[in-house]
């Protein structure tokens, strides 16, 4: 990355270790807030930072100034630990305190339950960044996850079949150079179609370069359906082997005939 980039991020990301090691490289991001960190959204509020007695449910973070609803600037305060990947050198040239953006918006779910999203970031100005493009920019990040699944599990990323370290380096750019491939035969076809690249279908377009030909016309692919809000359970259809896992060598394992 570099100056100006935004990061898109979820949870994990959401600290002010993360978003002062951005600023510091002048770049940018975009966050869900950590599910226990406070906020707040009542101007004017206090914070648990500079008082003796700490209040349970008050936030840490100092209260700056309205932006919109449910969209205000406020100050995060360096933590008095730091995280264990970090060296003490490069904590303590981080700054004492930051300022950042929180906003939260509501996206309509089933059963006519409403999901509130809220977000962190060091894209401060309103005006340029209003929070509707921020909750869009946002929702994208789905779009990586996206693409995880189509090289795990279209292209069968998941599991890599070579035993050295060489090999899972060979077979990793096997990987990303169909994969950028496909999605070069998606651009051309979203332009040639006049459809976002994100609804080309993907296994489309892979089944379609499996066959093509040397000087072949790019065809007309699927283009998928606009689905919003989709939200499915963690379940698979499979049933697994009863079975225990291999974890050592086969040459190490008992044989269970003499």
């Amino acid at each position: 990355m570099k100056g100006g980039d935004i990061l898109l991020g979820d949870r994990g990301f959401a600290s002010f270790v993360h978003l002062a090691l951005l600023s510091k490289e002048k770049m940018h991001g975009v966050f869900r807030v950590h599910q226990k960190q406070i906020v707040n959204f009542r101007p004017g509020r206090g914070c648990n930072i500079g008082n003796k007695v700490h209040l349970k449910g008050r936030p840490r973070s100092r209260w700056i100034r309205n932006l919109g609803s449910k969209d205000q600037l406020v100050e995060y305060f360096k933590p008095t630990s730091k995280p264990k990947w970090m060296d003490d050198e490069a904590y303590s040239a981080l700054p004492a305190s930051l300022v950042v953006r929180e906003m939260s918006y509501k996206i309509p779910g089933q059963n006519k339950r409403t999901k509130v999203i809220t977000l962190v970031t060091t894209l401060l100005n309103p005006e340029r960044y209003s929070a509707s493009s921020l909750a869009k920019l946002y929702e994208s990040r789905w779009q990586v996850e996206t693409n995880f699944r189509h090289l795990k599990i279209a292209m069968a990323m998941d599991i890599l079949h070579c035993k050295t370290v060489k090999g899972i380096c060979k077979e990793l750019h096997a990987f990303i150079l169909i994969y950028n491939l496909v999605r070069l035969a998606m651009l051309k076809c979203a332009k040639q179609q006049k459809a976002s690249v994100h609804k080309i279908s993907f296994l489309d377009a892979l089944t379609w370069l499996r066959f093509a030909k040397t000087h072949t016309n790019m065809p007309t692919l699927k283009v998928n359906p606009l689905r919003l809000n989709r939200c499915y359970p963690r379940t698979r259809k499979r049933r697994s082997k009863n079975f225990p896992l291999m974890n050592t060598p086969r040459s190490f394992l008992p044989k269970p005939f003499p």
